[in-house]
């Protein structure tokens, strides 16, 4: 959660969604997958929020209820001051959050035309000059309407069709796009290209982004705030030259220290982490983390860490016993060594 008293466009409280999984004869529930257990965070208006964490965490879960493409089993999802289900119906909400997906073949219709496709969403939803709308937006990122509007996906390169899904979101007005692991299919130099499409929309159109990815140099430079995600819970988010400089939690430290290093005599010698993650049917008590944690003490195994400012005031939140003097843990208030 945001430790600033500006009031946040988006507000996540207490996301909750478990994944049945049915067996036997009759088909019940034997148990659950935890996928997104508890989250909570802020967004502001104009800011953008990445989310990282390794694959399994809960990232693409979290997006597609933000979106309303997967159900939640709890929590409320807040956008300015309506609550979804209750102040804001799930059609109204697709106005205004988008998303761009990671894989740009699949999430296009190879059926529709490029225009079609990016105008698809407009004419669902009422809106004025569904085409026209289409046409401006195909020029803005970078792809001449006369050329292009009546292509298909398989004539189109990745980055072109990463342009469109672009376009197809923009197209709505929204106030908030997700964009899940949108550039991490693309050659760098594309990658590049898309990313400062981006930040020029972002200043153009007033946009608020959630940006998902596994790369952690690519989230330094688009984003302004960085979400850390471990088991399907928040385990640190603080702004992102706080996190570069000062990674709280051990599992932020693991995944900083597996970034590939431009230095030749900078050298990993042993894994920065050991382990898979712990069965998200069944996580282990106390902190989630604590089956992997170099610094797990007793208190870690039974007592779970709640997600709170590093210092009174702070912006850099984390949920650690490291840096909870009631914990009891015998580190407490030392953190994470460098």
């Amino acid at each position: 959660m945001s430790a600033t008293d500006t009031k946040p466009l988006l507000s996540v409280r207490d996301l909750k969604k478990h994944f049945p999984i049915k067996g036997g004869i009759l088909g019940r529930t034997q148990a659950v997958v935890q996928a997104v257990d508890g989250v909570s965070f802020d967004v502001r208006a104009g800011e953008t929020l990445g989310i990282v964490g390794e694959s399994g965490c809960g990232k693409s879960t979290t997006a597609k209820l933000l979106i309303g493409l997967v159900d939640r089993d709890e929590g409320d999802i807040v956008l300015g001051e309506k609550t979804l289900g209750r102040d804001i119906s799930l059609r109204a909400l697709r106005r205004d959050i988008q998303m761009v997906f990671q894989d740009s073949y699949a999430s296009l219709n190879p059926r529709m035309t490029i225009l079609d496709s990016i105008a698809f969403g407009a004419r669902v939803q009422g809106l004025d000059d569904p085409v026209g709308r289409a046409r401006r937006l195909m020029a803005r990122v970078g792809l001449d309407p006369e050329r292009y509007a009546g292509r298909y996906p398989h004539e189109l390169s990745g980055g072109q069709r990463q342009r469109i899904n672009i376009a197809r979101a923009l197209v709505m007005s929204p106030k908030v796009v997700v964009l899940d692991e949108a550039v991490s299919a693309l050659d760098k130099s594309v990658e590049a290209q898309v990313l400062n499409l981006l930040a020029d929309l972002r200043a153009e159109f007033g946009l608020t982004y959630i940006f998902i990815s596994h790369d952690l140099n690519v989230v330094r430079y688009i984003s302004d705030r960085i979400l850390v995600m471990y088991l399907g819970e928040v385990v640190e988010l603080a702004p992102v030259d706080a996190i570069w400089s000062e990674q709280a939690h051990p599992y932020t430290r693991s995944l900083f220290s597996a970034m590939p290093s431009m230095d030749p005599d900078n050298r990993t010698e042993k894994p920065p982490l050991t382990g898979d993650p712990p069965n998200p049917i069944g996580p282990p008590p106390g902190c989630r983390f604590h089956t992997r944690c170099a610094f797990a003490a007793d208190v870690c195994k039974v007592r779970h860490p709640a997600l709170g400012p590093m210092r009174a005031g702070s912006a850099h939140w984390v949920a650690c016993h490291l840096h909870d003097a009631s914990s009891g843990h015998p580190r407490a208030g030392q953190g994470v060594p460098a």
